[in-house]
C-alpha cells in the first residue's frame, strides 16, 4: 500500500479529494494540472534548494539529547526545526508555495495561521519574493500570539482577524477561503498544513518532506543506519508530522507516533484530539476525520497550543490512523506544559507548545534502551513565553 502519495483524485484510501465551491474550481484545477511539473523541474528545485540552504539555514541539526536520553533510558534525537529562519518548519512550505505562485503568475498571497508561525513564514517569503501578503488569524490567536503578529506586520503583511466561531484556526481558514473565492485570478492561497482540497495535502507534504530526508542522511552519518526505530511528531492539521513521517511510512520497521492535542481531556468537551473524537466528514475542502455533531456541525476544538487548535486532521494522517500505520496519543494541556519545562531544564532548549505535545509521548510509552527515537522539534518557544510565564507565576 502506498501511504505517502494520494491517487490521481487526491485520495489517501478513503480520505482526501477536492470538495470546493464552483468559484474555486479554476484555481484548484490549475494547481492540480501544474504543481508536480513545476516543483519537480530542475529550475524550480535549483532555486528552492538554494533558498533552503542559504536563506532558511538547512540542513537543521539532528541533535542527540543526552540528558533527555538518560532520563528516559533510550536514545533520543531531536530534529531541530526550531533553528530554521523564522523559528519553525513552516518556512519549508511557505517558500515553496510562494515560488510556485510566482510561476503561476499570481501577485497576491493569502494565508491562514494559528500559532502565527505559518503567517510569519508566508510574510517572510512574500517580503523576499516581492508579493502582497494577507494573513487571516483568529481573534483569540492574535491575542495569545502577539509577538508573531508584530513580526508579520513588520514584514509587510496585513493581518486580518477572524471574528466568527471560536475565533481560532478553523475560522481563519474559513476567512481565507472566502477571500480566495472573491479574488480567484490574482491570488494564491498558501495553506499551511496538509489539509484542504487536493493537491494541497500532497503539495505541503512534499515541501515538508525535507525533514525526513535529512533525518535519514543525518542518522546514517551519525550511527551508520538510515532508519530510526521510532519517529514522533505533533499533529494538528499535520504538516510537520507529514514531513517527519514522509520518507519512513513505507519502511515497515520504523514505528510512527503522532501526538494530538487532548486539551483538557478527551472526554472534557474541550479537546482537539481528532482521531479519538472525529468521524468521517468534509472540512475545508477534503474528506477526513472531523470533530462534528451527528448532524455534521463542527465541534469547536480546544488546545493550549494555537497551532494544534483545529477540529480536523489531514487526509494523509487519517489514512495512517485508519490503517493502523501510526499510533496516536492524546496529550493534554498540562502534560504538554510539563514536557516544555522539562526539555528547557534538561537540554537548555525552549520548545513551542505544539512540539511539547510530541515530547510528552516520552511519558506515555516505554522505549527500549537501544531504541533510536527521533522527535521533531517543530518550533521554538518564543511565541509561547506569555503562556509559560503565566504557568510559572501560578
Amino acid at each position: 500500500m502506498n501511504y505517502r502519495n494520494p491517487d490521481e483524485h487526491g485520495y489517501y484510501g478513503e480520505f482526501g479529494g477536492a470538495f470546493i465551491p464552483e468559484m474555486l474550481y479554476p484555481n484548484v484545477e490549475e494547481l492540480q494540472k501544474n504543481y508536480l511539473e513545476i516543483i519537480e523541474s530542475e529550475e524550480f528545485q535549483n532555486e528552492y534548494q538554494d533558498l533552503l540552504k542559504n536563506y532558511v539555514g538547512r540542513a537543521t541539526p539532528l541533535y542527540f539529547a543526552k540528558n533527555l536520553s538518560r532520563k528516559y533510558n533510550t536514545q533520543i534525537y531531536l530534529k531541530r526545526e526550531d533553528l530554521n529562519h523564522t523559528g519553525a518548519h513552516k518556512i519549508n512550505n511557505a517558500l515553496g508555495q510562494v515560488l510556485l505562485a510566482k510561476r503561476l503568475g499570481k501577485t497576491r498571497i493569502i494565508a491562514e495561521t494559528g500559532a502565527g508561525q505559518h503567517g510569519v513564514a508566508t510574510a517572510t517569503a512574500c517580503a523576499l519574493l516581492g508579493l502582497e501578503c494577507i494573513v487571516y488569524m483568529g481573534e483569540i490567536d492574535i491575542q495569545r500570539q502577539a509577538p508573531n503578529v508584530a513580526r508579520m506586520k513588520m514584514l509587510g503583511a496585513e493581518v486580518i482577524p477572524a471574528t466568527s466561531g471560536s475565533k481560532t484556526l478553523k475560522d481563519a481558514v474559513n476567512e481565507a477561503l472566502r477571500d480566495w473565492i472573491n479574488n480567484p485570478v490574482t491570488t494564491h492561497y498558501v495553506i499551511g498544513s496538509v489539509v484542504g482540497p487536493h493537491p494541497f495535502p500532497d503539495l505541503v507534504a512534499r515541501f515538508q518532506s525535507i525533514i525526513s530526508k535529512e533525518i535519514r542522511e543525518q542518522l546514517h552519518e551519525k550511527i551508520g543506519r538510515e532508519n530510526p526505530d521510532y519517529v514522533i511528531a505533533c499533529v494538528g492539521g499535520g504538516s510537520n508530522a507529514a514531513g517527519t513521517f514522509y520518507h519512513f511510512v513505507e519502511e515497515k520497521e520504523v514505528k510512527i507516533i503522532a501526538a494530538e492535542a487532548g486539551g483538557l481531556g478527551v472526554d472534557s468537551g474541550k479537546s482537539a484530539a481528532t482521531t479519538f473524537l472525529g468521524t468521517l466528514g468534509v472540512l475545508h475542502g477534503s474528506k477526513s476525520l472531523v470533530m462534528q455533531t451527528t448532524d455534521g456541525q463542527v465541534i469547536e476544538p480546544h488546545s493550549i497550543s494555537a497551532g494544534l487548535d483545529y477540529p480536523g486532521i489531514g487526509p494523509f494522517h487519517a489514512h495512517l490512523f485508519k490503517e493502523k500505520r501510526a499510533e496516536f496519543f492524546s496529550i493534554n494541556d498540562e502534560e504538554a506544559l510539563q514536557s516544555a519545562f522539562e526539555l528547557t531544564k534538561l537540554e537548555g532548549i525552549i520548545p513551542a507548545l505544539e512540539s511539547s505535545h510530541a515530547l510528552a509521548v516520552l511519558d506515555k510509552k516505554k522505549f527500549k534502551e537501544d531504541d533510536i527515537v527521533v522527535i521533531c522539534l517543530s518550533g521554538r518557544g518564543d511565541k509561547d513565553m506569555e503562556t509559560y510565564l503565566r504557568e510559572m507565576r501560578s
